[in-house]
């Protein structure tokens, strides 16, 4: 049986434990046997990190100590998946740019906030976007440092407006996947809160990433 585990934690904003539980009972649907814990100290114990196929962190912004920093680090390195979804995942430990090197992007602005949006697949032939067609939004656009290395599965267009011109057609990788060590890595910037995934495309995204990505 596949072992997922979800830490949550965090600014409050964007209510990590409703989040969790929506993915939580996804991946028990699939037979998943899944952990949830709203602590970063799980990160200290190898033994348990070594038996999971998927991680789940749930945190934005916080504070991760050098030790738990690594016992993650390390764990997705032997080649336990890692995925997740919008600051969560991607706006998570400023001051821990390992973290970000590992995750391969860092949420940096979402120009007018709440607005409407369309987020365009642009691999059609992978597991997770297969299917799946071009689809609208509306939640916070994010704007993001990227690592070029990331393959990317989905985008979004910036239209320049809300006091910033100068990003007009600019566009943003919303979806990818890359490689840490020997694990897998799956991330959606979709998800401000816990009603944006009442679009089922964004809540599909998710589910095949954590899927995809897990040992």
């Amino acid at each position: 049986m596949k072992r997922a585990l979800f830490t949550w934690g965090g600014w409050e904003g964007h209510q990590p434990e409703k989040s969790t539980q929506i993915f939580a009972a996804l991946l028990r649907e699939e037979g998943y046997d899944v952990e949830v814990t709203d602590t970063l100290d799980v990160f200290l114990d190898t033994a348990k990190l070594n038996d999971l196929s998927l991680i789940v962190p749930v945190w934005t912004m916080s504070t991760i100590t050098p030790q738990q920093q690594n016992g993650l680090l390390e764990a997705v390195k032997s080649g336990v998946g890692l995925a997740g979804w919008h600051g969560c995942m991607a706006d998570s430990f400023r001051n821990n740019p390992q973290y970000q090197f590992m995750v391969g992007g860092q949420w940096v602005a979402h120009p007018g906030d709440i607005i409407d949006y369309r987020v365009n697949i642009v691999d059609h032939n992978h597991p997770i976007t297969e299917g799946i067609q071009d689809f609208a939004m509306r939640s916070e656009q994010y704007y993001m440092h990227v690592d070029p290395s990331n393959e990317v599965l989905a985008t979004t267009t910036f239209s320049g407006e809300h006091g910033v011109p100068w990003i007009a057609g600019c566009v943003m990788p919303v979806v990818w996947t890359r490689q840490w060590g020997l694990g897998r890595v799956s991330y959606s910037s979709l998800g401000h809160v816990p009603t944006d995934f009442d679009v089922h495309e964004a809540r599909e995204l998710v589910r095949r990433g954590m899927l995809w990505a897990s040992r």
